[in-house]
């Protein structure tokens, strides 16, 4: 059954069962692309999981390694230890093989969202779920990674995005991140509405957007350099602690200027194909905008992370940052 869950939900097919038993607990299928995993007993190490998927339907690769980590759960490979939320973000984008349909679902999870339409009634849909999970679990740890690939190259391939927020992470979660293979830590300096920043912001839960490669089409993804991500995930499923490494393995990083597009007349002044975290030295122009002016870099080098000209006026076109020292 959990074999199939994704392939359902992502085709509107009503499935044959709604709830059923897995090794070590039990599934219950709350919504479309909603699914919650209980066992019968936690394990000490367990904490309450929230892992997130197509957030961003062009992002394919976090849906084929969660569906593979179901299909190991419900063929046995697993036991079940620790309760766990998987969300299939945006199934209609998904379906569509899209970045979204109308706008960016990633920027909506606010309890004072107003707006209207597909993408808000999915972002309140899905907040109500992480709320009424973490409700129900409230006695164990939350932990929120929402899962992405970004649609760029990057010098670092693997890296997470830490929210803005008072609760402080957990120094375990950055060695678990090193022994996944992680490259890259990028601390955000402000509230972001990112699906990750909501677990953080209104639960204190340790979350984190992680970018897991490079966007591609269903059947092109090559999931092998994302085997120890897959084991971290194993062993949250399992709740256990997962393998660790050294954090000084990652580079870190803290964003230092958010560049906005406020007019129609934008455009960055670097090529469409440059990866995440390319380097500016002094004075170069990156902006122009027919409102803002244009924008040069100052004294100090910085680097550009998701940088998108085409995004709505209004909304974030590059994260500029500058690097960090790790986590004491």
């Amino acid at each position: 059954m959990l074999s199939e869950w994704l392939d359902q939900a992502l085709e509107g097919r009503e499935p044959a069962a709604r709830e059923g038993r897995v090794p070590g607990g039990r599934y219950r299928l709350l919504a479309p692309g909603v699914l919650e995993l209980v066992p019968d007993t936690c394990r000490d190490e367990a904490r309450a999981c929230v892992l997130s998927v197509g957030i961003h339907g062009n992002e394919t690769a976090p849906i084929e390694l969660v569906g593979a980590l179901l299909a190991r759960l419900e063929a046995g490979l697993l036991t079940l230890g620790a309760p766990l939320l998987v969300l299939l973000g945006h199934p209609e984008a998904i379906r569509r093989g899209e970045r979204f349909v109308a706008t960016n679902l990633n920027r909506l999870f606010r309890r004072d969202l107003i707006e209207a339409g597909d993408e808000p009634d999915r972002a309140r849909t899905l907040m109500a779920a992480v709320d009424a999970f973490y409700g129900r679990h409230a006695s164990l740890a939350p932990l929120h990674y929402d899962l992405h690939t970004a649609i760029r190259d990057s010098r670092f391939p693997r890296f997470v995005v830490e929210p803005f927020g008072e609760t402080p992470t957990p120094p375990a979660q950055w060695q678990w991140l090193a022994g996944a293979d992680i490259q890259a830590v990028l601390h955000q300096h402000r509230h972001s509405w990112t699906f990750s920043h909501y677990s953080k912001h209104y639960h204190g839960a340790a979350a984190f957007t992680l970018e897991l490669g490079r966007a591609l089409p269903f059947g092109a993804n090559d999931l092998a350099p994302l085997a120890p991500m897959g084991r971290l995930l194993e062993a949250l499923v399992e709740g256990r602690a997962p393998e660790g490494d050294a954090p000084t393995r990652m580079a870190f990083f803290r964003a230092e200027h958010e560049l906005m597009r406020h007019a129609p007349d934008f455009r960055l002044c670097f090529p469409d194909d440059t990866p995440n975290f390319t380097e500016f030295a002094p004075g170069t122009r990156l902006a122009e905008d027919a409102s803002a002016g244009p924008f040069d870099v100052g004294e100090t080098p910085l680097s550009v992370v998701f940088p998108n000209a085409r995004v709505e006026i209004g909304a974030r076109a590059a994260l500029l940052v500058v690097p960090s020292p790790p986590p004491a």
